[in-house]
């Protein structure tokens, strides 16, 4: 008789877990190339562009955690970058008029103070209004329409309308906004000559660190509780709201957060690029950074600051290169990594990530 052959058992599979220190290598290292590298490396003029991107990064940033988290594609962040924006703005121009009229409003006729600038004339009045105005009129705006349930291409059409909304207000208003012009030629910065190199590279330090911060922040709310229903909203809005929870409520909060950022940024943008105007912050300012977000990859919160930072680079290298071809070929780096990888950067670099673990298990 022949013996019967045990069957051989195949090896056990050794998945290997996700290395929990690599987020925070990749954190340190980006944060070691801007705060030091960056800054030993680059020109002021290039760092100055790096310190605008960066601003553009924080927006991008608000929009990551609206859209990509949370499944609210805002087409009007323009808006709240605006609001930010000329808060800031405003205080610089009363900073420099040392107790006179702006002068715009000399140029425009105006013969006295509007009561809407007075207390802008306070730094601690300015700063807190270019984050708390964006905020109060995102909760305004989502307590309104999420409870009626807009959602999807009706939100996205309803943020791009106010944005043109704002842009032809702040037009209309030459002694109030400064019309088309808006607001320029800022020359001091809390003490500090704003055309000087180290006043520059001071701003740029502070929009890179007021980035990592805002990051990090916003990377703790995603894995926190609330981020885990913000992900069922936008995943299942009605299976959320069956369950109990309001997700008009989880919308409007994120909403806000999102819009709070943004004016942030604008409060950020002013000093560093030395003017607000209605030409930054309308409908196609706020579509670039949608398309920004949408290159980086939006559900990942990294790949909405990348891909801003990567079309801005490629706005300014173009247009420096092939002026006459630049939008075109923005147009086409946008197609080319949407073709290639529907979910941005993040999403490409994740699956070639994922595809090197499986493959050493």
């Amino acid at each position: 008789m022949t013996a019967v052959e045990a069957p051989v058992e195949a090896p056990p599979v050794v998945r290997r877990e996700p290395r929990r220190w690599q987020g925070p290598a990749v954190f340190a290292a980006a944060a070691l190339l801007a705060l030091v590298v960056a800054p030993l490396l680059l020109e002021p003029f290039r760092l100055g562009l790096l310190a605008k991107y960066l601003c553009y990064a924080i927006v991008a940033l608000g929009i990551g955690l609206a859209w990509g988290q949370g499944g609210m594609l805002t087409l009007g962040q323009g808006v709240f970058f605006g609001l930010g924006g000329y808060a800031m703005g405003m205080y610089l121009k009363l900073h420099d008029a040392g107790g006179d009229l702006p002068d715009f409003m000399v140029w425009s006729g105006v013969e006295k103070l509007p009561a809407l600038w007075t207390p802008f004339g306070n730094p601690v009045f300015a700063l807190a209004m270019a984050v708390a105005v964006p905020v109060v009129v995102a909760l305004l705006l989502g307590a309104l329409v999420f409870r009626q349930r807009v959602r999807g291409a009706y939100f996205a059409i309803l943020t791009q309308a106010l944005a043109a909304a704002l842009v032809i207000l702040l037009v209309g208003q030459q002694g109030l906004t400064g019309g088309t012009n808006g607001l320029t030629n800022f020359f001091d910065f809390f003490g500090q000559d704003l055309a000087a190199d180290e006043t520059q590279r001071g701003l740029y330090l502070t929009v890179a660190v007021v980035l990592g911060a805002l990051y990090l922040g916003a990377r703790q709310l995603v894995r926190s509780r609330f981020g885990r229903l913000l992900l069922a909203v936008r995943d299942g809005e009605d299976r959320v709201r069956f369950l109990g929870y309001n997700p008009a409520t989880v919308k409007t909060l994120t909403f806000a957060v999102s819009a709070g950022m943004a004016g942030i940024a604008g409060a950020l943008f002013v000093p560093v690029v030395g003017i607000i105007s209605p030409a930054l912050l309308g409908v196609v300012p706020s579509l670039e950074l949608v398309v920004g977000v949408a290159v980086g990859g939006r559900f990942a919160l990294a790949g909405a600051i990348l891909g801003a930072v990567v079309m801005g680079y490629a706005r300014t290298y173009f247009s420096e290169e092939l002026p006459a071809a630049w939008l075109y070929l923005q147009g086409a780096l946008f197609v080319l990594v949407m073709t290639l990888a529907p979910r941005g950067i993040a999403g490409l670099a994740a699956g070639l990530v994922r595809r090197r673990r499986e493959a050493g298990t």
